[in-house]
């Protein structure tokens, strides 16, 4: 989902609204009046309510998310990591918004929209930090790095240490623990290798 720079407008206006009334109707009109719209376009503007409004907005991040993390420097990891603590960092002031769409998309039926939030920002991540696989781990590695950012975002709200001291330790050990799955897993392909019927004969 690509977000056009006129409804980014409405989105940015339409976040400090959502501490008082949630991703509502209400919320959305005054957020039109505040971007210079009339607020009967509140019909028109994501016609789908709450639900697209949050994508829209989640996505909008990914977007800027991606823009803000081009030349960072270090291995794949470090890149990753970065990307992610600056996509905190981009948030902190919407943590109320987002602790709000968080519970909106915990109720029954909403499942698939917030596994399809958090694999697009899976796959925002990496693209941001330029991987290039294009076999099976391009699958593992947003659903990896997807677990690892849904439970990293739910500590963050609730961390009010300095600078998020704690949400980025909290961070480091689960990509430490991606790390250790993805050599273990490489371990194992090599030896499933070499114990492959057809290579043996090969040999």
């Amino acid at each position: 989902m690509q977000i056009d720079e006129e409804t980014a407008k409405v989105l940015d206006a339409l976040v400090p609204n959502v501490p008082f009334d949630g991703w509502t109707r209400t919320a959305l009109r005054a957020a039109l009046a505040a971007a210079g719209r009339a607020p009967e376009e509140a019909g028109l503007v994501f016609s789908g309510g709450a639900g697209e409004m949050i994508e829209a907005y989640f996505a909008l991040a990914d977007q800027r998310m991606i823009e803000a993390a081009q030349g960072l420097e270090g291995g794949l990891t470090a890149r990753v990591r970065a990307t992610l603590a600056l996509r905190l960092e981009q948030n902190a002031g919407d943590k109320e918004a987002i602790r709000r769409a968080l519970s909106w998309l915990a109720l029954p039926g909403q499942a698939p929209r917030l596994a399809r939030i958090i694999a697009a920002t899976a796959d925002a991540v990496w693209y941001a930090v330029g991987d290039q696989s294009a076999d099976f781990s391009w699958y593992t590695k947003r659903a990896s790095l997807g677990a690892v950012y849904l439970a990293t975002l739910l500590f963050w709200l609730s961390d009010v240490s300095p600078e998020h001291e704690r949400t980025l330790a909290f961070l480091d050990r689960r990509l430490a623990g991606i790390g250790r799955v993805t050599k273990l897993r490489k371990g194992f392909t090599k030896r499933l290798g070499i114990l492959r019927p057809g290579r043996q004969a090969a040999a």
